[in-house]
């Protein structure tokens, strides 16, 4: 398979691939997939995911195939605004990816139909919920058969959740090194001894890891091959998984800005007079997209995303983006969607060639960056130059609504406390200075109570 228009991630499955053209992004269905793919729709399986919220919905378009020799059909999907991938989410975003899963299995089991794989890279999260994104996924369901994604399943959603639930939320970034989900023999070792008091996790995790020790480089015997799975115990396995997940529960307690809010030393006017800077910044750009970097619970990420700009949260806190999740989820906010990015190790390349899934900065630019009360962390507790700050923002977007705090800031002398201040470039003029070698600087407004200060600019 082989043409330039192909994405780098569409390759591993031989029923059909993405391809982009003219700016647009299709979906070819090889003829391979010819059945299946009629199944779905002939079922109504199809219909009833996507009105159902499951499933991203496609339109079958009369253009030209992309490969033509292997093609049945192309069809154009529903836009996705933003990629993000399982160590980018939340818990509560994790958790919801896996219950989508299971109930689109569910459906798909009484329409004769039946995952073939459960990744949760084919989970996306459109108008504020999780997705399914991926057409070609489903396959006939054949009476007897186990479900061949069991383990992929037990791999990409609930391993890691448990960790995250018994250990430490940080170990979402399992997802991250294991591109394919992560070990369950590593998984069964890392988890405390209590689990295995657990049935669920007994058996989906510690008898399932060794069983795979136990058959792995081994050929099963005719016997084992044909070991049949009744509908109902097909039906029992989902149910069993869909308990243990919701059984699995984390608080976003003592992480580190998940309470940032409670402890700043902003003045009730002061907050007030930013939140209308920002509102009258934004009011004047009129973006279409935003991403908020260092966007904690997610405060004046909402003045974008209240306006109908699609809002994208970013924060390297899991428990405030947790809290963020959560608060959209109540509210049911379509427009905001929170996750978790350390902007001094964002998320790399990864996969098969360094293709397969996208780094962050590769996923822009976008219209505008919104960065509050963000420099200063990247500044002072990273020791990045501010010209390097100003390349990275440069990278990134058309408009930028920064703020700088100054070393007078009650928060900034806090980071200074503990360390030896090298940072004697750290002022207005300097920071400034840095900006304006990518950036025009359209408005700054200094912030009511506090010497802090807020720009508008705008990429040269």
């Amino acid at each position: 398979m082989s043409s330039n228009n192909i994405l780098s991630a569409s390759f591993r499955d031989p029923s059909g691939f993405m391809f982009r053209r003219d700016n647009k992004l299709y979906r070819q269905v090889n003829q391979s997939y010819h059945q299946e793919y009629d199944q779905l729709v002939d079922s109504g399986l199809y219909k009833e995911l996507c009105e159902a919220g499951l499933m991203i919905s496609h339109e079958e378009v009369n253009i030209e195939p992309e490969i033509t020799g292997l093609a049945y059909k192309v069809v154009q999907p529903e836009p996705v605004g933003f990629i993000s991938y399982p160590y980018e989410w939340s818990f509560s975003q994790l958790k919801d990816a896996a219950l989508t899963t299971l109930e689109i299995e569910r459906r798909a089991l009484e329409r004769g139909m039946s995952l073939k794989d459960a990744s949760a890279y084919n989970i996306q999260f459109v108008r504020g919920r999780p997705m399914l994104i991926d057409t070609l996924s489903f396959e006939t369901y054949q009476q007897g058969q186990p479900w061949v994604a069991y383990r992929q399943f037990c791999q990409h959603f609930l391993a890691p959740l448990a960790m995250m639930a018994y250990r430490d939320v940080r170990f979402s970034q399992l997802l991250r090194v294991f591109i394919d989900g992560a070990p369950l023999d590593l998984v069964s070792k890392m988890l405390p001894s209590r689990t295995r008091w657990d049935f669920s996790l007994l058996t989906h995790i510690h008898l399932h890891a060794a069983a795979q020790q136990r058959y792995s480089g081994k050929t099963l015997n005719k016997a084992a091959l044909s070991r049949q799975m009744s509908k109902l115990a097909f039906l029992g396995l989902i149910d069993s998984l869909h308990s243990a997940v919701q059984k699995l529960k984390w608080k976003p307690a003592g992480t580190a800005w998940a309470e940032y809010y409670e402890d700043t030393n902003y003045s009730p006017g002061a907050m007030e007079h930013k939140r209308q800077v920002v509102a009258e910044y934004l009011g004047r750009i009129k973006p279409a997209c935003l991403w908020d970097l260092g966007a904690n619970t997610g405060l004046f990420s909402r003045i974008a995303s209240n306006q109908g700009i699609s809002t994208y949260a970013f924060d390297i806190d899991p428990g405030a983006v947790e809290i963020n999740y959560l608060s959209c989820k109540k509210n049911k906010e379509t427009n905001l969607l929170p996750l978790v990015i350390d902007l001094t190790n964002p998320s790399p390349n990864i996969g098969w060639q360094n293709k397969e899934r996208m780094s962050f900065i590769e996923r822009g630019p976008v219209d505008t960056v919104m960065a509050l009360a963000l420099v200063h962390h990247l500044a002072i507790s990273n020791n990045v130059p501010l010209p390097m700050l100003a390349d990275f923002f440069n990278s990134l977007c058309n408009w930028l609504i920064i703020e700088f705090i100054p070393k007078t800031d009650s928060q900034v002398e806090r980071l200074l406390s503990t360390r030896v201040d090298i940072f004697a470039d750290y002022h207005f003029d300097a920071f400034e200075k840095a900006f304006s070698q990518f950036f025009s600087i359209k408005d700054s407004i200094t912030i009511h109570d506090s010497e802090r200060r807020l720009y508008l600019m705008q990429k040269r």
